[in-house]
This record gives C-alpha cells, sequence and structure tokens, in this order.
C-alpha cells in the first residue's frame, strides 16, 4: 500500500477539515524516528507536534502503560474513582509554580483543558469577560476558536464566536509591537471596550505556540500579573504546547518571577496518550460545584499512567538540561547559516522550543513560501518539519528531547542543506 493509494483513500473518507501536512503515512516509530508503510525513514522534528517530549515508545511510558492495561482499562474517575489520578493531581500541584496551594482536574485534549479553565475563572470570579493576545493558539471548540488569535484557517465559515472575548497584541518587537505598546492597548481596552471589574480572566501562552514561538517578555509577564492583581483578574497559563521540559524548564512560566492562577496543559503530560489538566489556586478551582468539572473519558488510566511515567522520565533523565543543550546546539548551527541564508530574518526559543523565521531576500517581507519550500525539501530528505506563525513563515522545531546526539546531528546536517538549496534556488 504506498502513500497515493492512502492519500486516495484518505481523501474519499475523511473529511477535508482535517488538514495534513504530509503524506508520510507512520507504520513504527521510536524515539525520535518514524518508518513509514513503504519502510522509509524519517527523523521527526514535529513530535506530534509537541506531544512526544519524551520520544516515541519510550519504554518505561509503554512499561506503564501495558502494566495499567492488565488491571483496568476505564471505569470513569467520577463513577469508580482510582488512586493514580489523585496521585498524579498531587504530583502536578507540587510541580506548578506558585507558593500557594493548589488542586488539579483532569480532562482529555488542550482545548478542554482551556474550555474548563474559562469555566472555572467565570465561577470563581462572578464575571464573564476574557482577554486573550492575537496570534495565540487555544483550540478548536467554540471558545478555543474565539480565544485564538487567527483567523484561517481556525475560524472561517464557522460563524459567531462567543462573545465577551477581546484581543490585544502580543509584545513582538520584531514586528513592531512592544511590551510597553502591547499593554497600553490593554489599558485602551479597559478604557474603551470593557470594564475591568467584568474580566475573569487573561489568558496567554508564556511562549505563543502557532502564532510563532514568541516568548513574552519578563517585565510584560510581571506587569500583567500586576495589573490582574489591581483589578481581581485571574492570570491563565496557557502550557499545553510548552509544558514539561520543553522550554528548559518544567514549565516555561519557571522563567518568571510571577506564577498564574490557573494553567492547562495537555500535549506531552502522557507522552503520546490523550490526558490533559488544569491546575490552579485551590480555592478559585473549588469554585464550581460537584459535577460542574469532569468527562467520560477525563484522566483516562492509561494516560495517567502514561503520565507517571513521562515525569518519573524528565526527572531521572534530567530533561530540562538536556533541552537546553540540544537548543543551543540547533540555534547555534542556524546562526552559522545566516550569511549563507539571507532570508533568515531571526532565531530564537527558550529550550529546545527553537524557530526560525525568514523573509524574503528582496522585499523583506514575510515568506511563508520559502518557509515551505525548506520543508517540503528537508521532508524529500527525511526531515519531518512543521510551519507556524501568523504569516506562515516560521519553521518551529520540536524533537523529542530525547533524541540521541547522533540524530541530532544528522537531522541537523538535513536542516541545513534544505535551508541552503531553497536559498540558492529562489
Amino acid at each position: 500500500m504506498n502513500a497515493t493509494s492512502l492519500t486516495d483513500r484518505k481523501n474519499a473518507a475523511i473529511s477535508r477539515g482535517v488538514g495534513m501536512t504530509t503524506q508520510v503515512y507512520a507504520d513504527r516509530a521510536e524515539n525520535a524516528e518514524i518508518w513509514d508503510k513503504e519502510g522509509r525513514r524519517y527523523i521527526d522534528f514535529a513530535a506530534g507536534i509537541a506531544v512526544l517530549n519524551t520520544g516515541h515508545r519510550h519504554p518505561r511510558v509503554i512499561a506503564a502503560v501495558k502494566d495499567q492495561l492488565d488491571r483496568f482499562t476505564h471505569t470513569c474517575h467520577q463513577v469508580v474513582p482510582y488512586e493514580s489520578y489523585v496521585h498524579l493531581a498531587e504530583r502536578l500541584n507540587a510541580l506548578l509554580p506558585g507558593d500557594f496551594e493548589k488542586k488539579t482536574i483532569f480532562v482529555t485534549t488542550g482545548a478542554e483543558a482551556v474550555e474548563n479553565a474559562v469555566k472555572i475563572a467565570r465561577a470563581a470570579t462572578g464575571r464573564s469577560a476574557v482577554i486573550a493576545f492575537g496570534g495565540g493558539f487555544h483550540g478548536r471548540t467554540f471558545m478555543g476558536m474565539a480565544l485564538t488569535g487567527k483567523v484561517v484557517p481556525y475560524k472561517v465559515g464557522f460563524g459567531a464566536m462567543p462573545g465577551d472575548v477581546f484581543h490585544i497584541p502580543f509584545p513582538v518587537e520584531l514586528h513592531g509591537v512592544t511590551a510597553d505598546q502591547s499593554l497600553a492597548a490593554l489599558k485602551k481596552l479597559f478604557a474603551a471596550d470593557v470594564d475591568p471589574q467584568r474580566v475573569a480572566a487573561i489568558i496567554i501562552e508564556p511562549v505563543q505556540g502557532e502564532g510563532g514561538f514568541y516568548s513574552a517578555p519578563a517585565a510584560f509577564m510581571k506587569a500583567l500579573r500586576e495589573l490582574c492583581d489591581q483589578h481581581g483578574i485571574l492570570l491563565i497559563a496557557d502550557e499545553v504546547q510548552t509544558g514539561f521540559a520543553r522550554t528548559g524548564r518544567m514549565f516555561a512560566m519557571d522563567h518568571h518571577e510571577v506564577a498564574p492562577d490557573l494553567t492547562t496543559m495537555a500535549k506531552s503530560l502522557a507522552g503520546g496518550f490523550p490526558l490533559a489538566a488544569v491546575t490552579g489556586r485551590a480555592a478559585i478551582m473549588d469554585a464550581p460545584g460537584p459535577g460542574g468539572l469532569g468527562g467520560t473519558y477525563g484522566g483516562n488510566p492509561l494516560g495517567i499512567a502514561a503520565a507517571h511515567a513521562v515525569l518519573d522520565v524528565i526527572a531521572d533523565e534530567d530533561l530540562c538540561n538536556r533541552a537546553n543543550q540540544l537548543g543551543g546546539r540547533l540555534k547555534q548551527r542556524l546562526e552559522s547559516l545566516r550569511e549563507t541564508v539571507p532570508e533568515i530574518v531571526d532565531i530564537r526559543g527558550p529550550g529546545f522550543m527553537n524557530a526560525v523565521e525568514f523573509n524574503d531576500r528582496t522585499t523583506g517581507l514575510p515568506s511563508a513560501e520559502f518557509a515551505n519550500r525548506v520543508r517540503l525539501i528537508a521532508l524529500d530528505k527525511g526531515l519531518i518539519l512543521l510551519t507556524c506563525g501568523v504569516h506562515g513563515n516560521v519553521i518551529r522545531f520540536l524533537a523529542p528531547i530525547t533524541i540521541q546526539d547522533e540524530i541530532l546531528g544528522e537531522a541537523l546536517d538535513i536542516l541545513e542543506a534544505s535551508m541552503l538549496e531553497a536559498s540558492a534556488g529562489r
């Protein structure tokens, strides 16, 4: 069965709304490598969009899930609870930043975590409005779409979004928006559009994911925390893509001097198994009444077992330090290409959450075409890459933090060759 025939079957059977970055149909995978149905090997620098910080099929994750399979696979925690759920909540409560008592709930997806964080914030404050940022991504559910700061492809054709959601620019000096300007926009919003006493929460990605891997400046995050405290607004950190050692710390908010009131998590929490969480101040998390939170599959025993193993692997293999080492190697290689690839306009990102941004060398405008050309050339050479950014001109790097040194070196060689070929063939 080749990729062409599989694609034909996919087109006949699956909604076109489910977009596909590649036509690589996976057959098996191990750590940072994937083999397709035709037997071709690829190095995976996407990791299921930041889901596999501990790699494909980490032996300890697989062993934990197999052990749980032999015990039970589902009871619904709200009907027949289990200790592993309680223990994982205790572990996250201890790991999340903030010197205060915390509580946790488990759900299934990042979008569901965001939805529940908004529900909790509204219940705790008695307010309804939520403020998000341009370029942010918070999911494809209706509240997730409303919070997401990008229309195409996420909001097109889906009608009216939920109300009482407002956006301000995310501070990206590369694109002419300073932290001071972003804060000024927030204050203008308070003066012109929404009373701050009606705002339940501000939600922010400490490092924007789909938006382009831009980091929130430390001073901006501190000022945002102060404004929230001034007006009784809750601060929600969306750590769905940034969490679990990706940025060189367990959570991206660990890089800041302030803590959020609520944190959403998913993706790498369970090493490839569907699990998401919301952790926050205990009193805030207890605002909804019994039955107001939860879900049939929330905190599935297999995902919980996998997550315990993931946390053990991060600690035992020192993946936070490993992420900083790998990111340093990647950024050093990219920096060495600046003179020979004039399309490079920026190289950035904490830990191993890195990105390179491209502009057209003639016009100086963002070049999605060049970024996609690099991606396609690399794919042909056996390296899977992802693009992102409001303009589509950013390549983001999300390889497993467990990637072997020799495979990283092979991937960097492919990346360099692909960028040089794309630049030479413009």
